[in-house]
C-alpha cells in the first residue's frame, strides 16, 4: 500500500472510532434519562398517594413528606432539563465536527483518486480497488440524540414532557 492509502485507511478507522464513541455517549444520555424518568414517576406515584388523603386528615409528617417529594421531583426535572440541553449541545458539536471531517476527507481523497485510478499507472496501481465507503456520520439510528431523549419513556407514559 502507498502511504496515501495507509493514511486514508487510518482516517477511516479513526472515523469509525468516533462514530462508536458518539454512540456510546448517546446511550449514556439515554440511560441517565430513563433512570431520571423512572425516579420521577416513582416520586409522583408516592406524591399522588399522599395527595389522595384529604387535607384535614393529614398528619404533620405527611405534609412534610409532600413538600419533600415536590422538591425532589423539581430537582429531578431540572436535572433532566440539563441533560436534554447537554445532548443538544453535543449534537450541534458533532454536526460541526462532521462538516470539518467531510471537508478534510474531500481534500485528502482528491489527490488519492488520481493515484489509484491513473490509466498510465503501474499494474499494482491498476489493481488497487477503490477505497470502501466511509462509515456513516452517525450511527444508523433514526433519531438524533435530543429526539431519543425526548422520546425516552414515550409521550403517553411520561407526564414530565
Amino acid at each position: 500500500m502507498m502511504p496515501e492509502e495507509i493514511e486514508l485507511e487510518m482516517t477511516k478507522i479513526q472515523r469509525l472510532r468516533e462514530v462508536l464513541v458518539r454512540r456510546e455517549s448517546e446511550l449514556r444520555f439515554m440511560m441517565d434519562d430513563i433512570q431520571l424518568c423512572k425516579d420521577i414517576m416513582n416520586l409522583k406515584t408516592e406524591l399522588q398517594n399522599l395527595v389522595a388523603t384529604p387535607e384535614k386528615d393529614k398528619t404533620k409528617p405527611q405534609k412534610q413528606r409532600e413538600d419533600e417529594l415536590i422538591q425532589k421531583i423539581h430537582k429531578l426535572v431540572q436535572k433532566r432539563d440539563f441533560l436534554v440541553d447537554d445532548a443538544e449541545v453535543e449534537r450541534l458539536r458533532e454536526k460541526e465536527e462532521d462538516k470539518e471531517m467531510a471537508e478534510f476527507l474531500r481534500i485528502k481523497l482528491k489527490p488519492l483518486d488520481h493515484v489509484t485510478r491513473s490509466p498510465t499507472g503501474t499494474p499494482a496501481e491498476k489493481k488497487a480497488e477503490p477505497p470502501p465507503p466511509l462509515p456513516p456520520n452517525k450511527p444508523t439510528i433514526a433519531k438524533t440524540g435530543i429526539a431519543i431523549i425526548k422520546d425516552c419513556c414515550g409521550a403517553t407514559q411520561c407526564a414530565i414532557m
